[in-house]
């Protein structure tokens, strides 16, 4: 009897059955039926006439910017923001906190906003720009424009997955390490870098997947040159202003699957470094 009320532990949520429906139809209804439509009007749509908008040359050339920006953004975030939680949580420091809400900024700042200060930053006449163009660099109205304005708007998803689980990890750890002779690298690789690698692989996902759909602060800042510096958010845009569904539909379409299939990819190498580590994020 007692094993029994054991496995019958009063819940604080509903029963599975409707826990598990209201899912299934919160679900359904915000991203399931929305993205099945866009299928939908795909699959009107003949192979050929499909294949040919897809492979228009605009259209590869705005998603090889779009999905390698972010890319690019994805990993620099992933060294700076895990330094910046590093330094968060092992260091104490005047200004701490302000840094600590600067982190934040990104989240609650108008993406417009962000792009307009980008673009005024790094033009020629910015107060970088102006520094960089006498080197022969230039970012605004250029690609490295659109992987500056995708790290900013990133940054944040790498390091608030990091800070925490940082900041739960045992510093005995390290201790024990440390007196049985391993190097500042050795703790860092063989104590530190497990522990924090399902973390590392969560926040890169967010970074890519919030880099890839972004639009607002990138059209200020990337000049939106066709066949240069021109994301696929844009494009599409462009082709419904055009009255072109159907193009507009293939690039949704293209940005969807190989979305789907990165994060189908991370997630993963996510499950493989759980099973390896033991350690959950």
């Amino acid at each position: 009897m007692a094993k029994r009320m054991r496995q019958r532990q009063r819940s604080i949520l509903p029963g599975f059955g409707l826990s598990l429906g209201f899912t299934i139809f919160y679900l359904g209804g915000i991203v399931i039926i929305p993205l099945g439509v866009l299928v939908l009007r795909a699959a009107g749509f003949g192979l050929g006439d499909l294949w040919a908008l897809a492979t228009h040359e605009r259209t590869v050339a705005a998603l090889q910017l779009s999905f390698g920006a972010s890319l690019i953004a994805a990993l620099v975030n992933l060294v700076f923001g895990v330094l910046i939680a590093w330094v968060l949580v092992r260091y104490e420091f005047p200004g701490k906190r302000f840094i600590d809400a600067m982190v934040d900024l990104p989240f609650a700042l108008p993406t417009a906003v962000a792009g307009i200060a980008l673009t005024t930053l790094y033009a020629q006449n910015g107060w970088i720009g102006s520094l960089l163009e006498p080197l022969g660099i230039t970012v605004a109205f250029t690609p490295a424009g659109v992987v500056i304005a995708l790290i900013f708007i990133s940054l944040p998803f790498v390091v608030r997955t990091v800070q925490p689980v940082l900041a739960d990890l045992d510093h005995e750890l390290e201790e024990a390490a440390a007196s049985l002779g391993a190097s500042r690298w050795q703790t860092f690789r063989r104590v530190i870098l497990p522990a924090l690698t399902p973390s590392f692989m969560t926040g890169f996902a967010l970074a890519f997947a919030r880099s890839v759909g972004e639009y607002g602060s990138v059209i200020f800042i990337a000049g939106n040159i066709p066949y240069v510096s021109e994301i696929a958010p844009l494009l599409i845009v462009i082709r419904l202003e055009e009255f072109d569904y159907d193009a507009a539909t293939a690039i949704a379409l293209i940005i969807l699957i190989i979305s789907f299939a990165a994060l189908f990819l991370i997630n993963l190498i996510q499950a493989w470094t759980r099973r390896r580590y033991g350690h959950a994020i």
